[in-house]
């Protein structure tokens, strides 16, 4: 490709890929031949485009009403000093923030992944949706935690669980995910204005992508997945041990935990797994300049980080919609519609107190959505 030229005589290497060319300078050339073989081996941008679209497209006409219809459910919740609604509220808001970047995914996957916006729009898009996904992830823990607290330990909690507390955990966890993903605008895989026009391809294979790889699996899926299952684990056996809750609140406490852990599976361990994957193979060069083993990956990859945008969907469904607190609300909100009669006047503090203590057994349940 390049056996004509002085490679000590030029600062930079033009070698051509299909109808483009990729600029290589003899620094990159220096760092080793991988580089190249990744360069010229071409991805299957096609083979995703109709499941990513179709994908995508269900996600916003599903998650886009629900999250907006949650906000202001959960809003109310807030109001009347629910502590669970603060994490609910802040889950949905991060949903809708998520859902937001879809349409520009669509068009850049529709477009045969050529990203026509420039460098500096698919960066903050790519900062906005890995944000956004692991604030989601980890506020799911902070809610099962919550859950938790309120279920197991019921009497001791009554002046730990704080809407001011709940309020500054959000704010940390979403500081925390921001400073941390600062590194993606520095990331190559963001400058769509060289090469292709790419944004976020999994072509950059570094050491400091495999690490960071590396602590989202750990720190973005493992950890949080153990707390899911510990949390709700201890809930389920808390509720199934109650006498004084009814058979059909103890198997809707079953199911809701069984759906937080089966969702989170089939959301976000598939893309994770790959993520894994793509980090090991940064150890052994022959995968990593291996152009089939690219290939092979890349549909999979693109996939599975679409099946992780399910969860913002099925969110207020498993933890808004299936709360009884918010199903009365609901027909409170549809009756005065109806009746056009104010809604009920907020509740006051020994009822609010009845409704967030899990130790009282009708309301119990409530707690476990």
């Amino acid at each position: 490709m390049v056996d004509s030229m002085k490679v000590e005589d030029l600062s930079s290497v033009h070698l051509p890929v299909g109808d483009a060319t990729y600029t290589m300078t003899t620094d990159q050339l220096d760092g080793g031949q991988n580089h190249t073989d990744l360069h010229n081996c071409s991805l299957p941008y096609e083979a995703d485009r109709i499941p990513l679209v179709v994908l995508y497209s269900m996600v916003l006409m599903i998650g886009l009403p629900t999250n907006m219809v949650t906000v202001c459910l959960t809003f109310l919740q807030v109001r009347r000093k629910n502590v669970l609604g603060i994490y609910l509220l802040s889950l949905s808001l991060c949903d809708l923030m998520y859902l937001c970047t879809l349409p520009l995914w669509m068009v850049y996957v529709n477009e045969g992944h050529e990203w026509k916006l420039g460098s500096l729009s698919c960066k903050i898009t790519g900062y906005i949706f890995f944000n956004n996904m692991y604030i989601s992830i980890f506020l799911l823990c902070c809610i099962s935690i919550d859950r938790y607290v309120a279920v197991v330990y019921a009497v001791e909690s009554r002046g730990m669980r704080q809407q001011r507390l709940a309020g500054a955990i959000c704010v940390g966890v979403c500081l925390l995910v921001a400073l941390v993903h600062m590194p993606v605008f520095t990331m190559p895989e963001g400058d769509a204005d060289k090469t292709l026009r790419h944004c976020f391809e999994p072509v950059h294979n570094s050491a400091r992508v495999a690490g960071f790889n590396c602590a989202r699996f750990v720190v973005g899926f493992i950890i949080p997945l153990s707390i899911l299952v510990v949390t709700n684990r201890a809930i389920l056996l808390n509720i199934q041990a109650s006498p004084s809750l009814r058979s059909y609140q103890k198997i809707k406490v079953k199911y809701l935990a069984i759906g937080v852990i089966v969702f989170f599976l089939v959301c976000f361990a598939p893309y994770h797994m790959v993520l894994l994957l793509r980090a090991i193979t940064f150890y052994f060069s022959e995968l990593e300049t291996n152009c089939e083993f690219e290939k092979s990956i890349y549909t999979p990859y693109t996939i599975f980080l679409g099946l992780s945008t399910i969860n913002s969907a099925m969110n207020p469904i498993l933890y808004v919609l299936a709360s009884d607190n918010i199903r009365k609300e609901i027909k409170q909100s549809l009756a005065s519609l109806s009746s056009r009669a104010p809604l009920q006047p907020r509740l006051t503090d020994s009822s609010q107190h009845k409704m967030q203590s899990s130790d009282v057994a009708t309301h119990r349940d409530n707690h476990s959505c």
